[in-house]
C-alpha cells in the first residue's frame, strides 16, 4: 500500500513538474513587443474544430505557424494568430507555450 501511494504520489509531482515546463512566461513589456510584430507580419490560421486551443496543446502539422523576429524573446518561438489571439510555439515539439489574448 505504501509503494502505491509513494507512486501516486511520483506521478503527480511528475505531471506538475511536466506542466510548469511548459509554461513560459512573458512580460506585459514583451508581449507588447510581439502584438506590434504579429500586427505587421500576422499568420492568421483557422483552429481546427478537433483542436482545443490552451497552452500545453500540440499543434497540427497542418498549420504552418512563422517565426517570431529573432529581437522579440531570448528564446526562439513560432507563432499564429487563432481565434483573434497569437499563440506562442515551442518549434520542436510544436506545444503551444503561451497564448496573448
Amino acid at each position: 500500500m505504501v509503494l502505491r501511494s509513494t507512486l501516486a504520489a511520483t506521478l503527480l509531482l511528475a505531471g506538475t513538474a511536466m506542466a510548469a515546463a511548459q509554461t513560459v512566461v512573458v512580460t506585459p513589456e514583451q508581449e507588447t513587443v510581439i502584438r506590434q510584430y504579429v500586427t505587421t507580419n500576422p499568420i492568421v490560421v483557422e483552429r481546427p474544430s478537433n483542436f482545443e486551443l490552451v497552452v500545453g496543446a500540440i499543434v497540427p502539422d497542418i498549420l504552418k505557424p512563422g517565426e517570431l523576429a529573432e529581437n522579440t524573446l531570448t528564446t526562439r518561438y513560432q507563432y499564429v494568430v487563432m481565434d483573434g489571439r497569437t499563440v506562442l510555439i515551442e518549434p520542436q515539439t510544436r506545444r503551444v507555450v503561451h497564448i496573448i489574448e
